[in-house]
């Protein structure tokens, strides 16, 4: 989730050189697309380091306003308690179908229709 920094993702990056991990985690935060929803675990994988979870949560609960943060969410689909509001706004904003501040559909990413 955003910090109250002023921090872009770019700077978050260049800053994570040095933290392989973390800077794998943001360029694949950065590559998600509107309306694609992602939980914390498939971040994780994606990035190379599946079983590093919770080390995403801590990213998103400290840094990089600039990036797509509201795209990730518990794997049930429960949005994070921090800023949950504007994470629903958002997702509503890109076609992501919610109900009780918890993703139900969306249009790509882990909660995407099978039928689609």
């Amino acid at each position: 989730m955003p910090s109250k920094s002023a921090k872009s993702s770019e700077w978050t990056v260049r800053e994570s050189e040095s933290d392989p991990m973390r800077a794998a985690f943001v360029r694949t935060i950065e590559k998600l697309r509107p309306g694609e929803v992602v939980s914390y675990s498939d971040v994780a994988a994606r990035a190379g380091y599946p079983r590093r979870h919770r080390a995403v949560g801590q990213l998103l609960g400290t840094s990089f306003d600039a990036s797509p943060w509201w795209r990730v969410v518990y794997n049930d689909g429960r949005l994070p308690p921090v800023n949950p509001s504007l994470q629903e706004q958002r997702l509503l904003e890109e076609g992501v179908t919610m109900k009780r501040m918890r993703v139900v559909e969306s249009p790509l990413g882990r909660f995407a229709s099978s039928s689609k």
